[in-house]
């Protein structure tokens, strides 16, 4: 099982890269859309077991995940017309370049992480530290409203692997909290970004920062 586990944690990295390297809004929520799907499944093969509540807790990560939240932001991409996001304050190289840094660094600390893996893949702390430090970066350097959601979902992610290791100690009722918390934060911003559409005929943060001055 831990192979499998690795071997999922593996595309949810990749998917970090293609997510940083993206340039069209599309490409980027469609990263944490399969990201989303794999979380799913990574769950259920941490656990380890078929029961109902995990494959409960699993269906409605990948509902959740890879359906709802991505299907509302393709909805507000459409609503804003928008089709290629603006290179990141970085550039698109540099944000791979400091994202492959990041995942370099997140392997090295996380031996010296006091966790106990137990039966699950031993990447899972580098994971967890890489996906979060790359949606900190998407949420920092790109400038459309939209884009930082994403980052922001990418970074959640980071932190849902995480809590993979706490499976035992915390209840599932904890971590469908954190969802449906998850859920109300992406449909109450998307209401923001379609009022600011309205408004303002732009959702890029740059330009509303000038307003200002």
């Amino acid at each position: 099982m831990q192979t499998w586990v690795d071997a999922v944690l593996v595309l949810v990295l990749l998917l970090n890269f293609m997510a940083l390297s993206a340039g069209r809004l599309r490409t980027l929520i469609r990263a944490v859309t399969v990201q989303g799907v794999l979380l799913g499944l990574l769950l259920a093969l941490a656990r380890g077991k078929w029961e109902l509540t995990v494959l409960v807790m699993a269906g409605a990560t990948v509902i959740l995940k890879g359906m709802v939240i991505p299907r509302m932001l393709f909805h507000a991409v459409r609503e804003v017309v928008i089709h290629r996001e603006t290179e990141p304050v970085f550039g698109l190289m540099a944000s791979m370049l400091l994202g492959a840094s990041g995942t370099v660094m997140a392997l090295l600390f996380s031996g010296t992480l006091p966790v106990v893996h137990g039966n699950i893949g031993s990447l899972v702390a580098p994971a967890a530290l890489s996906t979060v430090l790359a949606g900190f970066l998407i949420l920092m350097t790109r400038r459309e409203a939209i884009a930082q959601v994403v980052g922001y979902l990418i970074l959640e992610n980071g932190v849902f692997v995480f809590g993979l290791l706490l499976m035992e100690a915390i209840p599932f009722l904890i971590e469908l909290g954190v969802l449906l918390d998850l859920f109300v934060a992406i449909f109450v911003m998307g209401i923001i970004i379609h009022k600011i559409s309205r408004e303002y005929s732009s959702v890029s943060t740059r330009m509303l920062s000038e307003l200002k001055e």
